[in-house]
């Protein structure tokens, strides 16, 4: 009985330090997350690429056969538009809210004539874009934020030298800039 009670002891206070390590750490890894990354690279709402080496913000492209941008941007203010266009033989694009959860995801194989066309906007904000004529929005993928703000990410496939200028292209044009009403 004696030692039943000394392991639960043992176990208790162990688990007191670990969760008092765990508490004291959590600071140092909350400035590490990738919004936070995305944050700090320049100014929200314009797409920049990611290169092979980390930059200053610790944000790199890992891939050889992929290129990246990301776009940190903010609802706030109004709806958010990403747009691109190109011949690049594979691209998609993901939306993560700030805590780096995946909010939406699409390729080129599940868009509207081969182009990303995306609107992000609170729910009341999306509403408000239903109400204006077709034109607007028209064929344009609407995605409803949970939160204010987030970080897109595009990627553009080059499997050889011969697409790298198409995908430098692709993303050197890519929007992601608030809608202009």
């Amino acid at each position: 009985m004696r030692s039943l009670l000394y392991a639960v002891l043992v176990g208790l206070i162990g688990a007191a330090l670990l969760h008092i390590v765990i508490i004291l750490a959590l600071p140092r890894f909350t400035a590490e997350d990738a919004y936070s990354r995305v944050l700090g690279l320049y100014e929200m709402d314009s797409f920049f690429p990611l290169t092979s080496a980390p930059g200053p913000t610790g944000l790199s492209n890992d891939d050889p056969y992929l290129r990246v941008a990301v776009c940190g941007f903010s609802v706030l203010g109004g709806p958010v538009r990403f747009t691109a266009s190109g011949d690049v033989p594979f691209w998609s694009l993901a939306i993560y809210d700030s805590g780096s959860n995946e909010i939406f995801s699409m390729s080129d194989a599940t868009a509207v004539n081969d182009r990303v066309d995306v609107v992000a906007a609170t729910p009341l904000q999306l509403v408000e874009l239903r109400k204006q004529p077709a034109e607007t929005i028209g064929q344009t993928i609407t995605v409803e934020m949970p939160e204010d703000e987030g970080y897109a990410v595009l990627r553009a496939l080059a499997p050889l030298g011969s697409y790298e200028a198409a995908a430098s292209k692709f993303l050197g044009e890519a929007g992601c800039e608030p809608m202009s009403r």
